[in-house]
C-alpha cells in the first residue's frame, strides 16, 4: 500500500478510514463501559429489612397522615417497603430518619414518642441503611465510572503532552450533579462527546508535534507611543491619538475603543506584555483603573475577553500581564471604571483632540513590549515527552526537525508505553498495549514515517477510556489509584513523576506521606489552583458572569470589581488554606483583601493602590468572612432584585451544611413585587403559612432575611432600592431580624453571624463534606456521615482548621475506597 504524503514533521496529509475507525471503536467501547457499569448500579438489591419494631413505630406515629392518595407531602408508607434497591427509594428513608432525628415528626400537633421509642428507631432504622448501602458499595463501590471533567482533560494533556493551548472551550458543557462536575452519577458521554474528545486529542497532538519538531516561537518586540496609536493621526477611529509624544485614550463607553492594532497576533499563543503608561486627568478618588481585554476589535465581532486591570497614577507605571491571543486577536487597553466621566464622540468614532476639551480622565501609553511564551514545558521537554531519547535532526535552512530511528518498531512500542504509563496513571504490561502497538507498527507497514505513525498509537492512547475514566477497583483504592485521587483534587490533572514514584513503590497507603504529598502539591502555587477549582463549584463562582446587576440601579458595579471581587475571595480563601485557619473566618473574619476600587465600591476609606492587601473591618462596614463577599452576593442575586429564599438555600447548603428538600410541586414560586406593595418578608409570611412550605422555610430563611441587607452587586443597603422601569426610588427599610430554627433571635446580620461562627464543627463537617464529594466524585450518603464527623472531630483538635480539614480528608477512609 503507498504510503501518505508527508511534510518535514513527518505527519501524514490525510488520516486513513481504518485509523478513524478504530479509535471510533476505542471511544464507543468507553460508552458502553458506562453504560454496562449504570446498569449493574440499578440492578442492584438489597433484601434486608429492618426490625418490626421500625414498621410498629410508623405505624403508631406516621401512618394516619402519610397513606392513600392523600398522604402529606406525597409520602406513602404503605407502598415505601423495604425495598432499597434504587436510590430514590434510599433518599425517602433517609429523609423520615433526618425528620424524626430533627424532631420535626411527628408534627407540634401530634402525640409525641417517648424518648426510648425514637431513640430505639433512629438507631435500628440508621444501623439498616448503613449496612444496606456499605454492602452496595463493597460489590460496585459508592463511587460509579468517574469522567475527567474538560478541565480535567485540558490539563492532562498539558502535563502529557508539554504544551499549554487552550482545550477545554472545545469540549461540551458539562452539567453539576449534587453540585459538582466530578460527580460520577451525573456524567454522561454522547457521541457528540465523544467526537469533540477526538478533535481536542488531534488539537492537542497537531501543537505538540508543532512545538516538538516545529523552528520554534520566536516573537519579542518593543513598541513606542508612535507604534502603539493610530497610523493616520487625522482619522476618526477608536486606536489611541498622539498627544504630547504619547498614545492617549480617553474614558469613553465606546465599544472596543483602545484597540492597538500593533499587538495583533499573527499566531495564536501566550504573549507577555508589559506596558509603561500614566494617568491623564485622574478623579480625586485617586488613579485611573483601567482593563485590558483580548479580540478582534471589529464591529461584527464586538466580544471581548477580560484580561487584567490596574490604577494608572500620574506618574508612569509598566503593568506587566499575560494573555492568550487566537490569531487576529489584540488588546484594548482602556479607562475601565464605570464611575468615570464619559466623553461623548460623535458616529462613533473618536478624532484627535476630541478628548481633551471634555476634561476627561484619560491613560497616556509610552511604550508596550510583546513577547511569545509557553507555559510549563517549554520545546525540549515537549520532544523529550513524545520521543524520549532519540535523536532528533535540525534543518538548518527551515529550523524543522525530523526524528531519527534505527529501529522504528522498537522504539515506537518503547515509547507508547512510557505514554500509557503516564496517560493510564499506572504501570501496563506489554499485553495491555499490544493494540496499540500494533496499529503503530500497521501504520509504519503502510509507508507512514515514523513520527505520523507514532502519532496514531497516542491518538489511540489518548482516545482510551483507560485515559478518559479513573482507573479504581471496589473497595480500599490500590496506590497508583489514591495519587490520581489526590492529584486531580488538588491539581486537576495527572499525577507528576513524583508522586508516580511513591505509587510505584508502595507507599500511599501511609498517611504522613499521603499529607505530606498533598502538602507538596499545595506549594507549587500556595494552593492557589485547589482554590480556584474548588471553590468555582463549592461557592459557584463560576456562574459569577451569569447575571449582570442592572446599570440603573447598581451604576457603580463594573468588570474592575467583578474581577477584584473573585480575587478577594480567592485571596482570602488561599490564605486560610495557607495559615490553617479556623472554617469559623469563613462566617466571621474580621478582615478581607481589597484593593483600592472595591473599597471604594464597598465604602470603605483608606486603602490605596491596585494590589489587593489585607483589610482590618470595622464593625460598622457590616462585612467579614466569605458570607458577606461581594462575588457570594452577586452569584445569590439575578442582577436586578434578591431574594431571602435564593440566598437562604445557598447559605444552608453550601456553608452551613443544612440540606434543603426541593419545593413541593403544588407549590408556586415567591416572586419579588417590584412595585413596592408588600416586601419579601409579607410574601414569604403568607408562604409559610402553608404546612409544606413552613418545614423548610424555618431553615431558609434565617440566613436569607439575614444577608437582605446586600444588594445585588454586592453593595450594603439600609433601604430597598426599586424601579418603575423609568425611574430609580427607595424602597421600605430592610428589616434583617429573624430567628433560628432552634428558636433564637437575631436582630441583625451582625447577630446572626456570631451565632452561626459560634459552631464550628458544623462548619468543618460541611466543609470536609464538600471537599469529599468533589474529590471522590460521589455525594455523601447516610453511611459516610460517620466518616464526615470523624474527618470534623480530628480537625477539631487543631481549631478546625481549613488545612486541618484538607488533611483530614485525604486520609479518611472514604477518600481512600471507590
Amino acid at each position: 500500500m503507498a504510503a501518505h504524503p508527508v511534510s518535514w514533521f513527518g505527519l501524514p496529509r490525510r488520516i486513513k478510514r481504518a485509523h478513524l475507525s478504530a479509535i471510533a471503536s476505542l471511544m464507543l467501547f468507553a460508552g458502553a463501559l458506562v453504560a454496562v457499569f449504570a446498569a449493574s448500579t440499578v440492578q442492584a438489591a438489597d433484601g434486608a429489612s429492618p426490625t418490626p419494631a421500625v414498621a410498629s413505630f410508623l405505624r403508631t406515629h406516621c401512618l394516619d397522615c402519610h397513606q392513600g392518595a392523600e398522604a402529606e407531602g406525597g409520602l406513602d408508607l404503605a407502598k415505601l417497603g423495604y425495598d432499597l434497591a434504587t436510590p430514590e427509594a434510599e433518599r425517602r428513608w433517609v429523609r423520615i430518619f433526618d425528620r424524626v432525628h430533627d424532631g420535626e415528626m411527628p408534627p407540634v400537633d401530634s402525640p409525641k414518642p417517648k424518648a426510648d421509642e425514637t431513640a430505639a428507631f433512629l438507631s435500628t432504622t440508621g444501623d439498616w441503611l448503613r449496612a444496606a448501602r456499605h454492602r452496595r458499595d463493597a460489590e460496585l463501590g459508592r463511587v460509579q465510572a468517574r469522567r475527567l471533567t474538560r478541565r480535567e482533560v485540558e490539563r492532562s494533556l498539558h502535563d502529557l503532552l508539554g504544551i499549554d493551548v487552550p482545550l477545554a472551550d472545545q469540549l461540551p458543557e458539562e452539567s453539576r450533579s449534587a453540585g459538582f462536575t466530578t460527580t460520577a452519577d451525573g456524567q454522561s458521554i454522547s457521541h457528540f462527546q465523544l467526537e469533540r474528545h477526538l478533535a481536542v486529542v488531534d488539537m492537542a497532538l497537531d501543537e505538540a508535534y508543532r512545538r516538538a519538531l516545529g523552528p520554534g516561537d520566536e516573537f519579542d518586540k518593543t513598541f513606542d507611543a508612535a507604534a502603539v496609536a493610530r497610523r493616520n493621526p487625522r482619522s476618526r477611529t477608536r486606536e489611541p491619538e498622539m498627544l504630547d509624544g504619547k498614545a492617549v485614550v480617553w474614558s469613553s463607553g465606546l465599544t472596543f475603543y483602545g484597540r492597538i492594532p500593533t499587538t495583533t497576533a499573527r499566531e495564536q499563543g501566550w504573549y507577555r506584555f508589559a506596558v509603561t503608561l500614566s494617568a491623564l486627568k485622574p478623579p480625586e478618588s485617586g488613579g485611573v483603573w483601567c482593563t485590558v481585554n483580548t479580540g478582534l476589535c471589529v464591529s461584527s465581532a464586538p466580544l471581548l475577553t477580560y484580561v487584567t486591570s490596574f490604577e494608572a497614577t500620574p506618574e508612569p507605571r509598566t503593568f506587566e500581564f499575560e494573555a492568550w491571543l487566537p490569531e487576529r486577536h489584540m488588546l484594548e487597553i482602556r479607562p475601565g471604571d464605570k464611575t468615570l466621566k464619559k466623553g461623548k464622540f460623535a458616529g462613533g468614532q473618536v478624532g484627535a483632540g476630541e478628548g481633551s476639551p471634555q476634561d476627561l480622565p484619560g491613560i497616556a501609553i509610552e511604550r508596550l513590549t510583546m513577547r511569545r511564551v509557553h507555559h510549563g514545558a517549554q520545546d525540549d521537554a515537549t520532544r523529550t515527552l513524545l520521543f524520549g531519547d532519540l535523536v532528533v535532526k535540525r534543518n538548518k535552512d527551515t529550523g524543522e526537525r525530523k526524528v531519527l530511528s534505527e529501529g522504528p518498531k522498537k522504539d515506537s512500542a518503547k515509547l507508547l508505553k512510557e505514554m500509557a504509563r503516564r496517560a493510564f496513571r499506572r504501570p501496563v504490561t506489554d499485553e495491555e498495549i499490544a493494540g496499540y502497538v500494533a496499529m503503530t507498527h500497521g501504520a509504519l507497514a503502510e509507508g507512514q514515517t515514523f513520527t505520523a505513525a507514532l502519532r496514531v498509537g497516542y491518538r489511540a492512547l489518548l482516545c482510551s477510556p483507560r485515559f478518559l475514566y479513573l482507573s479504581e477497583n471496589p473497595g480500599r483504592l490500590d496506590h497508583h489509584a489514591v495519587a490520581a485521587r489526590l492529584s486531580y483534587l488538588l491539581t486537576g490533572s495527572t499525577p507528576d513523576a513524583a508522586l508516580s514514584a511513591l505509587a510505584d513503590a508502595g507507599k500511599l497507603h501511609d498517611h504522613a506521606t499521603i499529607r505530606a504529598e498533598a502538602d507538596r502539591l499545595l506549594a507549587r502555587d500556595n494552593g492557589q489552583t485547589f482554590v480556584k477549582d474548588f471553590s468555582a463549584q463549592w461557592l459557584d463562582l463560576d456562574l459569577i458572569d451569569f447575571t449582570e446587576p442592572d446599570q440603573k440601579l447598581y451604576p457603580g458595579f463594573d468588570a474592575i470589581v467583578q474581577h477584584s471581587m473573585l480575587n478577594e475571595t480567592h485571596t482570602f480563601l488561599t490564605n486560610m488554606l495557607a495559615k490553617n485557619q479556623s472554617v469559623s473566618r469563613l462566617i466571621n473574619a474580621d478582615y478581607t483583601y481589597l484593593n483600592s476600587r472595591l473599597a471604594r465600591f464597598y465604602g470603605i476609606k483608606g486603602v490605596e493602590g491596585d494590589t489587593l492587601q489585607r483589610v482590618s473591618l470595622e464593625r460598622d462596614s457590616h462585612r467579614g468572612g466569605v458570607m458577606t463577599q461581594g462575588a457570594i452576593m452577586k452569584v445569590t442575586a439575578n442582577g436586578s432584585n434578591t431574594s431571602p429564599v435564593v440566598r437562604g438555600v445557598w447559605v444552608s447548603e453550601r456553608l452551613l451544611g443544612v440540606p434543603i428538600a426541593p419545593p413541593p410541586t403544588s407549590v408556586p414560586a415567591i416572586e419579588p413585587d417590584i412595585r413596592g406593595a408588600k416586601t419579601i418578608r409579607e410574601q414569604l409570611e403568607k408562604h409559610r403559612s402553608q404546612a409544606a412550605c413552613a418545614v423548610c422555610h424555618v431553615k431558609i430563611d434565617p440566613p436569607g432575611f439575614a444577608l437582605e441587607n446586600f444588594d445585588p452587586a454586592g453593595q450594603w443597603r439600609d433601604r430597598y432600592i426599586m424601579t418603575d422601569g423609568k425611574k430609580r426610588f427607595t424602597g421600605p427599610k430592610i428589616d434583617a431580624g429573624y430567628q433560628m430554627s432552634d428558636g433564637r433571635r437575631f436582630a441583625n446580620l451582625d447577630e446572626f453571624r456570631k451565632l452561626v461562627a459560634a459552631e464550628p464543627r458544623k462548619l468543618a463537617a460541611n466543609v470536609a463534606e464538600k471537599m469529599l464529594a468533589y474529590g471522590t466524585g460521589a455525594p455523601i450518603s447516610f453511611a459516610d456521615r460517620k466518616a464526615v464527623e470523624t474527618i470534623a472531630d480530628e480537625a477539631g483538635r487543631e481549631s478546625y482548621g481549613f488545612r486541618s480539614i484538607l488533611h483530614a480528608v485525604v486520609t479518611s477512609p472514604v477518600f481512600l475506597s471507590k
